[in-house]
């Protein structure tokens, strides 16, 4: 997905916002001069997450408490954002709370690259969802997943809980005392017996960012000595990685590769897992972010790339 801009004038002399829009929350980010001046997080503003009331409520929520004056530029990153149709309904969400900003929005994926520094390569999510998008030096962009929960989204949050859930009941049906991932997950689940988890698992009140929550259960299991969660954690590692191959192929070129969201840059038998699947694929220079993604606002701003 290119760049894509709201065609306003505005002075350059203003302030930017960067926007970071997850399944989970909405991270702000406030640039004076191209410094961090201030920053905030709020709620998902994801229309694929929340009405499109709530994601309004918790922009509100992001701009007022930035108080940022005048602005001449948000660049606001999100997940979801495969077409001009998904990138206009989520400027005309945004373009209210800053009157004669140009407003741009990008796939989430765009804003990773740029806050590894890099003005090309790969990027890759490992959060509530999983996705790789790459930019190649001569322009070409390619992609691999982020279909979404229902249809792939392997290696995510939510795909980690979903395969300690399938592991806590395969062993039930197979009539195995809990071992120590199925223990775990009945614990966090707040649960006392594997098969309660069947009902919880399809209530709507426990949804996509629920699981996603409780994949750090299967990483703790992991470190306890779980052999269920280590597999687990090099199945999702596989899955990562081969997005990233597949984007690299399309492209034709062997890296960086930048790893961002919640996993990726939280989960170190995770980064330790993936590093050596991407570097065993052949990928060069890999990278795991330090920093926010939205922070990588302020590389774009400063590095003024096309806008479509």
């Amino acid at each position: 997905m290119h760049l894509s801009r709201e065609t306003t004038t505005a002075g350059s002399g203003r302030s930017v916002i960067g926007l970071d829009i997850g399944g989970t929350k909405t991270h702000g980010l406030l640039l004076r001069g191209g410094v961090p001046a201030a920053e905030t997080v709020a709620g998902s503003a994801n229309v694929q997450n929340v009405s499109a009331e709530e994601a309004a409520a918790n922009l509100a929520e992001i701009f007022t408490a930035l108080d940022a004056g005048p602005v001449s530029r948000v660049i606001a990153g999100s997940g979801g954002i495969d077409t001009d149709d998904d990138a206009a309904a989520l400027r005309a969400l945004i373009a209210p709370f800053v009157p004669g900003a140009a407003v741009d929005v990008i796939h989430d994926t765009r804003l990773i690259l740029a806050a590894g520094e890099s003005p090309h390569g790969i990027a890759v999510i490992a959060g509530t969802g999983s996705v790789a998008w790459g930019l190649g030096p001569d322009g070409r962009e390619a992609r691999s997943g982020g279909w979404g929960y229902l249809l792939g989204d392997e290696g995510s949050g939510y795909w980690v809980a979903r395969e300690g859930v399938r592991h806590t009941l395969r062993n039930f049906n197979l009539g195995r005392e809990p071992d120590e991932l199925a223990l775990a997950m009945m614990r966090a689940c707040s649960v006392t017996e594997p098969v309660q988890l069947i009902s919880l698992f399809h209530a709507p009140a426990a949804g996509r960012r629920y699981w996603a929550a409780k994949a750090g259960v299967v990483f703790d299991a992991a470190l306890q000595g779980s052999t269920a969660g280590s597999e687990i954690i090099a199945a999702a590692s596989r899955h990562l990685a081969g997005l990233a191959s597949d984007t690299a192929r399309l492209l034709g070129i062997p890296g960086p590769v930048v790893v961002g969201g919640g996993l990726g840059m939280h989960q170190p038998l995770l980064r330790d897992r993936l590093k050596q699947d991407l570097e065993r694929a052949g990928l060069e220079d890999i990278r795991f972010l330090r920093r926010d993604p939205v922070y990588g606002a302020g590389y774009l701003a400063a590095t003024d790339v096309p806008r479509g």
